[in-house]
C-alpha cells in the first residue's frame, strides 16, 4: 500500500502519541486515559503494518484497555476502543468460529460504552454496525483475504501477478480498517489535545 500524504502525516502523528503515550506511563502507570490514548494510537498504527504485525499491535491495544478498565470500569471511551479492536482482530481472523467470539466480545464492549454514554452518537453507530460486521466477514474471507495478505508461501504464476494479487489485499486491508478504527483518531486527538505535551497538528 501506497502512503498518501495524509497517510503519511497520520502515521507520524499517531506514532508520536505512542511515544508521548509510552513516556507518560513510564512516569505514571495508573493514568487511564493515557492508557487508552495509547491503544488508539496502536490501533491507527495497526493499519499501516502487515497482517501479522497488524495482529501484534491490536493485542497489545486490547492489553491496553483492558489495562485501562481496571483502573477505571465505567470508562466509556476505552470500552468503545475494546470494541474497535476486537472488531478489527475479528476480520484479520481465518477461523470463522473465532471471528465470531470476537464479534460478541465487541458487542458487549459497544453496548456497555452506550450505557455509560447514553446520548453517544458515535457508540450507538459502533453497536449498530458492529450487527452486521459478520456479513461483511464472510464476503470478504470468501474472496481470500486472509490467504492473501499473510504472505504465505504459495507458487504464484509470476511476479508481477503477485504484486497485483499483494497491492489489492492491501488496499482490502486498508478498506477494512478505515471503517472501525479511523474515529480513534477522535479519541486520541481530543485526549492530547487536553494532554500537557503539545502534540502535533492533527491531519487535514
Amino acid at each position: 500500500m501506497d502512503l498518501q500524504p495524509s497517510d503519511f502525516d497520520r502515521l507520524l502523528f499517531f506514532e508520536h502519541a505512542r511515544k508521548n503515550a509510552e513516556a507518560t506511563y513510564a512516569q505514571n502507570p495508573l493514568d487511564a486515559d493515557n492508557l487508552t490514548r495509547w491503544a488508539g494510537a496502536l490501533l491507527e498504527l495497526s493499519q499501516f503494518q502487515s497482517v501479522i504485525e497488524s495482529k501484534k499491535m491490536i493485542l497489545d491495544s486490547i492489553a491496553k484497555l483492558e489495562e485501562a478498565l481496571l483502573i477505571n470500569p465505567k470508562k466509556h471511551d476505552a470500552l468503545w476502543c475494546l470494541g474497535n479492536a476486537y472488531t478489527s482482530h475479528a476480520f484479520l481472523n481465518p477461523n470463522q468460529d473465532e471471528a465470531k467470539s470476537y464479534f460478541d466480545k465487541a458487542s458487549v464492549y459497544f453496548k456497555q460504552a452506550v450505557d455509560e454514554d447514553p446520548g453517544n452518537e458515535l457508540y450507538l453507530k459502533s453497536l449498530e454496525v458492529t450487527a452486521k460486521a459478520p456479513e461483511l466477514y464472510a464476503e470478504i474471507h470468501k474472496h481470500g483475504f486472509v490467504q492473501q495478505t499473510t504472505g504465505a508461501a504459495e507458487p504464484s504464476a509470476s511476479s508481477s501477478t503477485k504484486t497485483s494479487k499483494e497491492t489489492k489485499s492491501s488496499d482490502l486491508k486498508y478498506d477494512i480498517f478505515g471503517w472501525v478504527i479511523l474515529v480513534v483518531g477522535i479519541v486520541a486527538w481530543a485526549g492530547f489535545a487536553k494532554s500537557h505535551i503539545p502534540p502535533t497538528p492533527p491531519p487535514r
